[in-house]
């Protein structure tokens, strides 16, 4: 079956869009839930596909919006990109590409088709593409992209909302990066693998989503060592082969449904995760007075009813992850006290205050931190979802609160969580699209 392109603005059901969700608060979550495959991972995996004109089989991939618009980018190069509704499977084959200009219209609607540009430029020495869209959670430069191509030998020119970067063969540098972006150490390591000699990307972001790219290049021929430090040896190959990979959980999902258990007072059985993935985010649980029991790939959750305020500063891998700072919010809304939550990596991730505030909530942003004084009680309201970690904030919100909520927006939402209302249905959670 081929695969078909999602609808950008939320789900059709029976040919009505379903962009809302309604909430009815106030019961304890208790269950299992399984978490899917890393949407952070899937992404450039995907895109990195396009360096091996052979196949590549994907296992165990959670069909998002984002996922759907990335193999939408891919098929308007001239790949073929098959799914399989059975077991969750993408077969890719890029042997016939066509093209190394992605169309604007999709570029601009998702920040992640970015991660085209260094395979592109790898293997066919050009590329052209508009600058990238996404989440307007603040401002995420593409300069340092552009500074480790450039270094590789490649010459960038940008003009009217394009970049355009071409090369003969992209050479091996040492490259240090002014900050440990995740999407440039990414792009730049997807560029090297097909380049002579030796790329050392320094300073290197060290997310397990890197890690988990590095393992799928490698598996195709890739020469990559280092993944998961900062600072990544990547000596260049001729060529690459076929594979299967199967991509690591979704330590941000993990992470949604272990405070959905917090909030609400539940008991949530977590499985499919790597612990070591989410330890940031059982720390601070734990020193909010939330019980959690480690098992064989799946964590318990569970609440007496007591949530203490604790202070969080979102800091790149190994720190507290900028994608479960909302969440927390949300919980702490609910602490007995007063939390600050700081915000260190984008500046302009807290629109998720005013909303939560409509809900009872009563936080006060000063600067990058929030002040976030616990009230205890949230109440049901319509609120809108203004980014994806803003609407899984929502949500967890309208679990906990007293009555109906409604959600606006969660196209969002479905950028990011797979199944999401299904999964919450299943723990006892009151929730449908409307």
């Amino acid at each position: 079956m081929g695969f078909q392109s999602a609808d950008p603005e939320g789900i059709l059901v029976g040919g009505v869009l379903m962009d809302k969700i309604i909430i009815n608060g106030g019961h304890r979550l208790c269950g299992k839930v399984r978490v899917s495959a890393a949407k952070n991972s899937v992404l450039p995996i995907i895109a990195a596909s396009l360096l091996c004109p052979k196949q590549s089989l994907l296992e165990d991939i959670p069909f998002l919006n984002d996922v759907y618009v990335i193999c939408d980018v891919l098929t308007s190069l001239g790949a073929k990109t098959v799914l399989s509704a059975e077991d969750n499977s993408i077969m890719i084959n890029c042997e016939n590409i066509e093209s190394v200009e992605p169309p604007l219209d999709l570029v601009t609607r998702m920040r992640a088709s970015f991660y085209v540009m260094g395979p592109l430029l790898s293997r066919f020495g050009k590329v052209k593409i508009s600058q990238p869209g996404g989440c307007n959670i603040g401002t995420r430069p593409i300069d340092l992209h552009l500074k480790g191509f450039s270094a590789m030998g490649a010459e960038i020119s940008l003009d009217h909302g394009f970049v355009e970067a071409s090369c003969k063969k992209l050479k091996g540098a040492k490259i240090y990066l002014d900050f440990p972006s995740v999407g440039a150490t990414e792009n730049i390591m997807m560029a090297a693998v097909l380049a002579e000699g030796e790329t050392i990307i320094q300073n290197a972001a060290e997310e397990p989503e890197i890690v988990d790219l590095s393992t799928f290049l490698n598996k195709m021929g890739a020469n990559i060592t280092g993944a998961g430090t900062d600072k990544i040896r990547i000596e260049g190959v001729k060529d690459l082969k076929s594979t299967v990979h199967q991509v690591i959980p979704d330590r941000i999902e993990a992470g949604t449904y272990m405070v959905a258990a917090a909030i609400t007072n539940g008991d949530i059985i977590i499985e499919n995760v790597i612990m070591e993935h989410i330890r940031p985010v059982i720390a601070k649980l734990q020193e909010a007075g939330i019980k959690v029991i480690e098992g064989n790939n799946r964590i318990r959750v569970y609440s007496d009813g007591i949530i203490k305020p604790v202070d969080i500063k979102t800091l790149p891998y190994p720190g507290f992850p900028t994608d479960m700072q909302a969440q927390f919010m949300a919980l702490m809304s609910r602490a007995n006290g007063t939390s600050i939550i700081t915000e260190t990596v984008f500046e302009n991730r807290f629109m998720h205050i005013t909303e939560l505030n409509r809900m009872g909530a009563n936080i006060k942003a000063e600067g990058r931190s929030a002040v976030v004084e616990g009230t205890g009680r949230l109440t049901g309201a319509k609120v809108r979802a203004t980014d994806l970690r803003a609407g899984a904030a929502l949500v967890l919100a309208g679990l906990a609160a007293e009555g109906e909520t409604e959600i606006q927006e969660i196209h969002h939402l479905d950028r990011g969580y797979y199944n999401i209302v299904e999964k919450l249905k299943s723990v006892g959670g009151d929730i449908a699209r409307g």
